[in-house]
């Protein structure tokens, strides 16, 4: 994501209904991509209906990481499509960083404001538990996507694919490209970040296997998911590790910062680039030939699963409990696994034969 440094302020308009952005009192960032339908707060919901209709009026809030983060905007936004097709209100507010603290304050005015369901990406699992926990307490309908938050914090969390599967599918590529051999690092986001940890964790796993063993991790480097700060970590691992053979990237503000690097650098060629990108920000790196292959979902469709998620968890037609079968528009049906995991599916892998039958 690229940190601007500054709030923006955006709106958006659905079905002809104009909506003023609202700016969170006593919060530094603020609140985007606004679309409106009337209604008030519901109550806790103990037992699923699946077949209970859709509550009108529902107000649905998206929480991201950063409030000026591309990729999560266009979660949020995929998300606020599939509530306002319900005829539900959608909104997404959120801070100007990414600190691990940062999102608590909007939680607690949200909570406030009495809204029907909150959808986080947690920049901390823990930070942000004590604040869903007190809005579950109130019933208000908790659903994480992206990056999980504590399990006891929410009812839901929509994962983009399985972890294990897209941590040991980075360190697949990355061995594909260099060889099966020599030094790489990983270009993490946030230290606390959930999804993060959790695909370097397998991606440790997967090195730790016979097939690896010529490929060594040096380093785990981390830009905090600004632009400028994952440029500058890029160049200090290539200047620090004169052998580097390849960088893995699980975050789509990395990956792009990296590739920016690299594109222009004597490095190009000579230093493979992986990790998670959007199709639209890798396009000009994988023509150029700085990147070769990298991986990713459909980020408006995780936020469409999401949207789905809160307004059936917030109608009482699920709970979160595994086995459970959530109805979700246009991408069908989801059954609920363990922990209350909802799985967008497999991601997708881009190159230069492929780049150009996707647009997001």
């Amino acid at each position: 994501m690229t940190n601007t440094g500054s709030t923006r302020r955006a709106v958006l308009t659905t079905a002809g209904i104009a909506v003023s952005a609202v700016l969170l009192a006593g919060c530094a960032g603020t609140t985007k991509h606004s679309a409106s339908s009337d209604g008030a707060a519901s109550g806790p919901v103990t037992s699923a209906n699946p077949n209970a209709p859709t509550k009108q009026g529902l107000k649905i809030s998206f929480v991201p990481k950063e409030i000026d983060n591309p990729y999560e905007n266009t979660v949020d936004r995929g998300g606020i499509d599939a509530v306002t097709g319900l005829r539900e209100t959608g909104k997404e507010v959120g801070p100007s960083d990414a600190s691990a603290s940062s999102q608590v304050s909007y939680i607690t005015t949200l909570v406030q404001q009495r809204q029907d369901a909150i959808v986080v990406a947690a920049n901390d699992p823990n930070a942000v538990a004590p604040a869903l926990k007190d809005a579950r307490a109130k019933g208000i309908a908790v659903v994480t996507y992206d990056s999980d938050a504590a399990p006891e914090a929410r009812q839901v969390f929509v994962n983009q694919a399985d972890s294990q599967e897209v941590g040991r599918t980075q360190i697949r590529l990355i061995s594909e490209q260099i060889g099966g051999t020599g030094k790489i690092a990983i270009l993490s986001a946030t230290p606390n970040a959930t999804n993060q940890n959790t695909w370097i964790g397998f991606m440790k796993d997967e090195l730790a296997t016979p097939r690896y063993k010529g490929i060594e991790l040096v380093r785990v480097a981390y830009g905090d998911d600004d632009d400028q700060k994952s440029f500058q970590q890029t160049q200090a691992l290539l200047q620090s590790i004169p052998d580097l053979k390849g960088i893995v990237a699980p975050t789509t503000v990395g990956i792009a910062a990296a590739a920016r690097y690299l594109s222009s650098s004597p490095y190009k060629g000579r230093v493979a680039l992986t990790g998670l990108g959007t199709p639209d920000q890798m396009r000009q790196f994988v023509k150029d030939g700085t990147v070769v292959r990298f991986a990713l979902w459909d980020p408006s469709q995780l936020g469409y699963l999401a949207g789905y998620a809160a307004c059936a968890l917030a109608s009482g037609q699920i709970t979160g409990k595994q086995g459970e079968v959530l109805k979700a528009g246009k991408l069908g049906t989801r059954t609920i696994g363990n922990h209350g995991e909802i799985i967008l599916g497999p991601p997708t892998t881009f190159d230069a034969s492929t780049i150009d039958n996707y647009h997001f």
